[in-house]
């Protein structure tokens, strides 16, 4: 199979697992079948299907894939509750909440250090 250009916009199953860092709990990589459940679960999942039943995913998959994973594996959501959200479209909107959750983080570990600080000045009396 000869890929053109435009083509290599698109990443295999394969390529998708590596790009998003899909492990198993016990820590190990998983095969591609999450994404593949995902892709059934998630009609908004529109791989290019080419000879052979091999799988191509452009950026858009690729990023629907991302919101997905945070979704589900960071923000412990569940399958129907990322459905709700990726039907009614608020796409942009996770754009905000994953940029917001990580500031936030970034507020948390900068909170805890300052206090550290504090508590350890005290100590120095």
């Amino acid at each position: 199979m000869s890929m053109n250009k435009s083509d290599q916009a698109y990443k295999t199953i394969g390529e998708v697992v590596e790009i998003l860092d899909l492990k198993t709990r016990s820590g190990n990589k998983t095969s591609t079948h999450t994404i593949r459940y995902w892709e059934k679960e998630f009609k908004q999942i529109k791989p290019k299907i080419l000879s052979g039943n091999r799988r191509y995913y452009n950026k858009s998959n690729v990023d629907l894939l991302k919101k997905i994973k945070y979704l589900l594996k960071e923000q412990g959501m569940t399958i129907n509750g990322v459905k709700k959200i990726l039907n009614k479209g608020h796409s942009n909107h996770l754009d905000e909440i994953s940029n917001k959750s990580i500031r936030a983080d970034n507020l948390r570990n900068k909170i805890s250090n300052i206090s550290k600080i504090i508590k350890d000045l005290k100590n120095l009396k």
